[in-house]
């Protein structure tokens, strides 16, 4: 399953997924080279399974050629069952303001699609080139590495495309308390819906709602962090798609009902 793969079920549109991980690495016997490729590869592997891919730059839509997995396609029972509650309001220059809610469903749809490293489901082909758009960053410890991504969905869906929005970096040091760290985060989330809307004012679009999150992870002196961001955009497997079923009748279910109906067991590992 990778975009442009030979194959693919019902046509030529992809399906962006969303993928947040932090990974660290010891550093004994390796080189300073080596060090980074393990810990993105660490990284790559943790939470929805992405390893062993190729990942191709990208810029940072979902066009009207593409579908959103947890959304528009199996949709996640807390987004359709309406159990989100907005975390705050961003305001844009024209149009209401925006509700911004926790990305976690999303995280969680992709997970459920790929599965993890020991408990793969549909995972991305291995070795394919997937665009990805992704934001890294990989330093050494002591330091906190972080990395956020957010969706933005447009009101009108006809005249535009959905807004994805990355960032990664480093914060504080062996001094820099968890709580010091989740506070500068939360002022990296009101800036990155802000660029958001100022996105959205350049573009002459309005957005709907906006989804985002952070993931971080403290990296120990001796070992090197990395912090990855990044929307692969993908084809589904032919696997994936119920027997009975068309690609497009996705769009009438949950992702419970799509688990159900693939006979798929629970992933027991979720954090």
């Amino acid at each position: 399953m990778g975009y442009l793969n030979p194959g693919v079920v019902g046509g030529e549109g992809y399906i962006s997924t969303m993928k947040l991980s932090v990974g660290t690495v010891d550093v004994k016997d390796l080189d300073a080279i080596t060090e980074r490729i393990v810990a993105k590869d660490r990284c790559e592997k943790n939470d929805a399974y992405l390893g062993q891919v190729n990942l191709m730059k990208a810029s940072s839509f979902c066009g009207q050629n593409g579908a959103i997995w947890g959304f528009d396609l199996a949709m996640h029972d807390d987004i359709a069952k309406r159990k989100e509650m907005p975390i705050y309001m961003q305001a844009q220059p024209e149009g209401a303001d925006i509700p911004v809610y926790n990305i976690r469903p999303l995280l969680e749809a992709t997970e459920r699609l790929f599965g993890r490293a020991k408990e793969r489901r549909f995972p991305v082909l291995p070795g394919a080139y997937v665009p990805g758009g992704s934001r890294k960053v990989v330093a050494c410890g002591p330091v906190w590495v972080w990395s956020v991504i957010g969706l933005a969905i447009l009101k009108d869906r006809s005249k535009g495309a959905c807004l994805f929005v990355k960032d990664a970096g480093t914060y504080g040091d062996d001094s820099t308390t968890e709580g010091e760290a989740i506070g500068f985060l939360e002022g990296i989330l009101r800036k990155a819906t802000n660029s958001i809307a100022l996105c959205g004012e350049d573009q002459d679009m309005i957005y709907d709602r906006i989804y985002i999150g952070y993931k971080y992870t403290f990296v120990e002196p001796g070992q090197v962090g990395c912090a990855l961001s990044c929307p692969p955009a993908v084809y589904m497997a032919q696997n994936a798609i119920p027997a009975d079923m068309k690609p497009a009748d996705l769009c009438q279910m949950t992702i419970s009902d799509w688990e159900e109906k693939l006979g798929l067991e629970e992933l027991t590992i979720f954090e």
